[in-house]
């Protein structure tokens, strides 16, 4: 009761640890939020020249809808909007004046009210001094759009439950891509054409107890909180580091000049260049794209054995494990494994060794982080000491041959060293492991490690 008790206290005290949010008090309207994206405009080198730039429709052209766990959603997944913040965009990034195009029916029937008005009250002198001038046309035309949403690209969580007490936590990572090219007013030419990416999170993690402590005392408890990152937000995002790549990649390429010197003389297209360079060597996921785990594996690891055999109770018993294993490039890696412990269960204490081999594959050998699964066997031997009421038990067979399966992941904290976090399962060839040979199936047993590993040799 008293580790219930203090287990109920400590999540509550985590819960306070996070910003807390009155649901029942409205706030005030205020500016809209500034992304990190827009400040990058501010480094820009001023223009020689300014470009009009024509805007007709800049569309969503994915055709997704607003992913729902309940069910089915008419909402659209992006904002339809999207013309109005590239239009703010290239405001804001200072190299462009834009020009009003979505709306240009209703533009064109203001001035036709403006010049049916000075035809019916003005004099004929004052008409021509009245006059209304002409339109802005574009040097360019923006084209493009939102063209794709991918949801759920990367999902994942962890959780634990002990006695209806714990925890978990989920993630989830949506995509969003932007294209957007220049077009040349005076030929029909495309000057460049370039495309953004964006990430979308969201995040859930909660706590909860459901348990009873007394006789017809139930206690049940949750707290928690979920995070979406807005999609707004994000669209945004994207169209300003299209309007910013536009800028940096014209004056690259001379399409439109800096007010002083050239291009590669501006810090901010030094920096540029960095990024697109260290973006050629990137995968989906924005890692580098490089084999961060070497030819050669040494692991250390250690946990600890649930082990299930004829005795009554299962027991808990340590262990230790060293790997030494080859890697191949594309996620594939064969171990050899040696292996020694404990187990202990109710009437028996029991010491093992064993040596085996299993294949192991990465599902993400270039991330940072990878889950594995790994099969293999090998043989396994074992010295028991039974004690009441086992003491006169035939002990003859203390050896075993053994298949296991298994799961974990792998977190590469350099291109030298990793921790990997693993659990498995091991069947034993015959039943009499544990020094008992009862029942219809063979000893085996569950296991957990955490260890370190070790590479040489990279790819």
């Amino acid at each position: 009761m008293k580790q219930f008790i203090l287990f109920f206290f400590a999540a509550l005290l985590l819960a306070a640890c996070s910003p807390h949010y009155n649901m029942f008090q409205t706030t005030p309207a205020r500016l809209g939020t500034k992304t990190p994206t827009s400040k990058a405009f501010n480094e820009l080198p001023p223009p020689e020249k300014k470009i009009i730039a024509a805007v007709y429709k800049f569309r969503d052209q994915t055709g997704q809808y607003k992913p729902s766990a309940a069910g089915t959603s008419w909402s659209t997944a992006v904002t339809q909007g999207a013309t109005s913040i590239l239009l703010r965009s290239l405001e804001e990034s200072g190299w462009f004046v834009p020009i009003e195009r979505e709306g240009l029916s209703n533009l064109l029937n203001e001035r036709k009210i403006i010049r049916s008005s000075q035809a019916a009250y003005l004099e004929d002198n004052q008409q021509s001094e009245a006059k209304l001038p002409p339109l802005l046309f574009g040097d360019i035309v923006l084209e493009g759009g939102i063209i794709s949403y991918d949801a759920n690209v990367v999902t994942g969580g962890a959780g634990l439950q002990y006695f209806g007490s714990g925890g978990n936590g989920q993630y989830r990572e949506d995509r969003v891509t932007v294209y957007l090219r220049a077009v040349s007013t005076t030929n029909g030419k495309i000057l460049k054409t370039v495309y953004t990416t964006k990430t979308v999170l969201s995040q859930m993690i909660d706590f909860g107890v459901f348990r009873y402590v007394a006789f017809k005392r139930l206690l049940e408890a949750e707290v928690g909180t979920t995070y979406n990152e807005p999609m707004e937000l994000a669209v945004t995002q994207a169209i300003e580091k299209a309007v910013h790549t536009m800028v940096v990649e014209g004056m690259l390429e001379q399409l439109w000049s800096p007010a002083q010197g050239t291009a590669e003389d501006h810090p901010a297209v030094q920096d540029y260049l960095v990024e697109k360079e260290l973006n050629a060597q990137q995968n989906d996921w924005g890692e580098l794209d490089e084999n961060r785990r070497g030819k050669l594996k040494l692991g250390l690891g250690a946990g600890g054995s649930l082990f299930y055999s004829d005795i009554l109770e299962e027991g808990v018993g340590p262990f230790g494990r060293f790997t030494a294993g080859y890697m191949m490039p594309k996620g594939l890696g064969l171990n050899l494994n040696f292996e020694a412990g404990g187990l202990t269960a109710t009437g028996l204490e029991m010491n093992y060794m064993q040596l085996g081999a299993d294949v192991q594959y990465y599902l993400r050998p270039k991330s940072i982080w990878s889950p594995y699964f790994k099969f293999g066997g090998g043989y396994a031997l074992s010295n028991v000491n039974l004690g009441f009421p086992y003491e006169n038990t035939d002990l003859s067979s203390h050896q075993s041959a053994y298949f296991m399966a298994g799961a974990g992941v792998d977190v590469a904290l350099s291109n030298r060293f990793s921790l990997f976090l693993d659990i498995g399962w091991q069947l034993y060839a015959n039943d009499k492991f544990d020094g008992l040979k009862r029942g219809r199936y063979n000893d085996y047993h569950f296991n957990g490690a955490l260890g370190v590993s070790f590479y040489l040799f990279s790819h």
